[in-house]
């Protein structure tokens, strides 16, 4: 992780506040969540480099879009794709479409177009926003006061498609 942490100073990443601290010490602190619970190093990397490009939730961006080749190199194809993906994620769209017996369709917020995304592709978007969710609640009871029944409702929702380690943590976390 020395090489990736330092890829993210160079970015500025520990300048940037997030909520109750450094933007770097939340992205380190879900990277750490995902590695307890054994995500393959790819998903790992992502959770370290996940707010590159601004979310729908933290519009601060590291880098544009238009650097996504800096990224890969950096961490690889398969976790910038991830990160990419994760960022691009309208949360609005998405979300209310979990527990639903329909197809999930994504909407990329950069875009606009709506796709379908591969499985294991949405199922890492899926991991990565509950072990964001729970390293934002850490230490947090407002940010549960006010988001944790909603964020328990959507984990139970997203549950097919979440790691036993990402959804007992989110039962602990939001129950």
């Amino acid at each position: 992780m020395n090489s990736s942490f330092k890829a993210l100073q160079d970015l500025g990443a520990g300048e940037f506040q997030h909520l109750d601290g450094s933007l770097a010490d939340h992205l380190i602190g879900t990277r750490e969540l995902l590695s307890v619970w054994s995500a393959p190093i790819y998903l790992q990397d992502a959770g370290l480099f996940h707010a590159a490009y601004g979310t729908a939730g933290f519009d601060e961006k590291l880098v544009s879009t238009g650097q996504r080749a800096d990224i890969a190199a950096t961490i690889g194809e398969r976790a910038e794709e991830v990160v990419y993906h994760y960022c691009a994620c309208d949360r609005d769209f998405l979300y209310p479409q979990f527990g639903e017996n329909a197809a999930i369709r994504f909407r990329n917020r950069f875009s606009s177009e709506i796709s379908e995304l591969k499985a294991r592709l949405m199922k890492d978007i899926c991991e990565l926003t509950v072990a964001n969710e729970i390293e934002i609640s850490r230490d947090n009871p407002e940010f549960i006061q006010q988001h944790g029944a909603y964020l328990h409702g959507l984990f139970r929702a997203m549950a097919p498609l979440l790691s036993a380690s990402a959804i007992k943590a989110s039962e602990e976390a939001f129950n």
